[in-house]
């Protein structure tokens, strides 16, 4: 009897090892269930990674529009009718903001021409020579390429053959033109005047420029400066009366005889 006990005492350790090292091995046999365990824990690591590295890789495009601020407003007061309000972007190309900021409150742009305009192309200015071979003083600016498009109205920075070539000189897009994105830092969008930009005379050179009258931040408060009204036309000179030659005397008749 007592042997007996035993012997199920016995049968019942040897079934709970047995099922505790089942399970542990998942129900499969000779090691097998572990090795897919494992495998199944590596391709969820391998997904998990592959996510997280498209997810770097993936561009973070910058916002299309940013709220108002007066800090980064470009106004620009034209010979072709009125103020032009541009709302630059720090947040994309934060060195070209800061180069036109300096420029502006020094006055640099103040009276310069828009010496090339093409028709549903882009208007570009801000040449001191007014020949599109001319800077500032201050160092050329290193590119900020950046993955916003140039649509109507983009504000981009213009440059020599050389990526960072800019200095000074810039364009308005009359026309989108998707072809220079990436190749041309853009810094800002016009915001209202659209229509004085469209106004701006045409030429390589134009033959009668349109002119900066007025380049200011608009925190800094000053207001538009106005082309002054054309001259009244001369009055035409009065019209003065003709002298008609007297006519000749006629000879008396000749007295009968």
């Amino acid at each position: 009897m007592r042997f007996t006990s035993a012997l199920k005492t016995v049968a019942i350790g040897f079934a709970l090892t047995a099922s505790s090292v089942a399970f542990a091995q998942g129900g499969g046999g000779g090691g097998g269930g572990a090795e897919e365990m494992k495998k199944a824990e590596t391709a969820a690591k391998a997904e998990q990674n592959a996510k997280s590295l498209g997810a770097q890789l993936t561009p973070q495009l910058p916002p299309a529009t940013i709220p108002a601020d007066p800090q980064n407003i470009w106004d620009l007061d034209l010979s072709s009718g009125g103020r032009v309000r541009i709302q630059l972007r720090p947040d994309i190309a934060p060195n070209h903001v800061e180069r036109i900021k300096e420029l502006t409150r020094q006055g640099f742009y103040n009276g310069l021409k828009f010496h090339r305009v093409i028709p549903g192309f882009m208007a570009q200015g801000g040449d001191p020579k007014g020949d599109g071979t001319g800077g500032s003083t201050l160092p050329d600016l290193k590119a900020e390429f950046n993955p916003m498009p140039h649509l109507r109205g983009t504000l981009s920075m213009a440059r020599a053959q050389s990526e960072d070539s800019a200095n000074s000189q810039f364009f308005i897009v009359l026309l989108p033109r998707m072809q220079l994105d990436k190749k041309y830092t853009v810094f800002g969008r016009v915001i209202e005047g659209m229509q004085y930009v469209d106004a701006i005379h045409e030429g390589e050179p134009p033959a009668d420029p349109t002119v900066i009258l007025q380049a200011s931040i608009e925190s800094d408060g000053k207001p538009p400066v106005l082309a002054p009204p054309p001259p009244p036309p001369a009055p035409e000179p009065a019209a003065l009366p003709s002298k008609k030659p007297a006519a000749p005397a006629k000879n008396p008749a000749p007295k009968k005889k």
